[in-house]
């Protein structure tokens, strides 16, 4: 199958762009920067020349849309940027999909649960009214909403994948990234970290996420919306733990603090539909992948540790 891969230098798209090609697809990528490699393009989805011009050069059968300004605090920060690419670059997809009628598989974010607290089944969002509680989860509901539109307007195919808090090896750190490699990297580096009490999370390893989603490109259920992520249910302090213990960075540099503000607390979830229909398993805990994390981070070329 020809896919295209959309935000192929990030984490969740380099692991896609390796694991579709091992798999026998035709596989291209395209991202914000200028890179060499086999199939790729330089594009900015918000700008709708330079995808209009990629996407009929190739004319995939399937996109995977994993391009997006990620976070709160990015949000925040380059609000621009957010919305014009998480906003108005899916729009610009969603105009192609409506006139080439390739299938897309387009990455939304658990943050669309939003102050809901219970167990996030995928259908929540459809029978509970959901306050979204920042710039980045507005922008991934609005996505969604463009999305449903359209399959009702033009008969679209599309299938939403909602990752929960994925990391592991190969997650370049920035400030915005998720917790988990933050924290690896403030050990590595013996900078100070604030642990905002209360918050629970179920982390994702990477391996596991691009696997499973890979296994949509050949069981593409039209109007699916899968949670994407691990079970293993921890608290931000505990995953804190884990990391100082492995590294033996100073204790001291843990400041504990209040729960954070418009950020969700409790993110557990439900995932067995994407068990049943696409195969998922976790066959990293959460120790492993962040021991085998902070491994890598040591070791990739001494950029983590100095």
């Amino acid at each position: 199958m020809k896919i295209l891969v959309t935000g192929s230098k990030g984490v969740i798209g380099r692991g896609l762009v390796r694991e579709l090609r091992e798999r026998g697809h035709d596989v291209y990528g395209i991202d914000l920067q200028h890179s060499t490699g086999k199939n790729y393009f330089r594009c900015d989805i918000a700008e709708y020349r330079q995808l209009e011009n990629v996407v009929k050069r190739v004319f995939p059968e399937l996109i995977y849309n994993c391009a997006a300004e990620f976070g709160r605090a990015n949000g925040e920060d380059y609000y621009e940027q957010l919305w014009r690419t998480n906003v108005i670059g899916t729009k610009h997809l969603i105009r192609l999909q409506e006139s080439l009628q390739f299938k897309l598989i387009h990455f939304s974010s658990s943050e669309v649960y939003g102050d809901y607290s219970g167990e996030m089944v995928e259908s929540i969002t459809d029978t509970v009214a959901i306050r979204q509680l920042n710039d980045y989860a507005i922008t991934k509901w609005a996505n969604e909403t463009q999305i449903r539109n359209s399959e009702i307007l033009k008969d679209t195919k599309t299938v939403i994948v909602r990752p929960f808090n994925t990391y592991g090896i190969g997650e370049d750190y920035k400030p915005y990234r998720s917790v988990n490699i933050r924290f690896c990297y403030s050990a590595l580096n013996n900078l100070p970290i604030s642990v905002h009490k209360g918050h629970k999370r179920s982390s994702s390893y990477i391996d596991d996420c691009v696997r499973t989603i890979s296994n949509i490109a050949d069981n593409f259920i039209p109007g699916r919306i899968y949670n994407i992520g691990s079970r293993q249910f921890h608290n931000i302090e505990e995953l804190a733990d884990i990391i100082w213990e492995y590294t033996g960075a100073d204790r001291n540099l843990i400041s504990y603090v209040g729960a954070e503000k418009l950020t969700t607390k409790i993110k557990k979830i439900n995932n067995d539909l994407s068990v049943s229909e696409l195969g998922h398993e976790e066959t990293v805990t959460l120790e492993q992948g962040v021991h085998a994390t902070i491994d890598w981070m040591k070791n990739e070329n001494n950029t983590y540790n100095t």
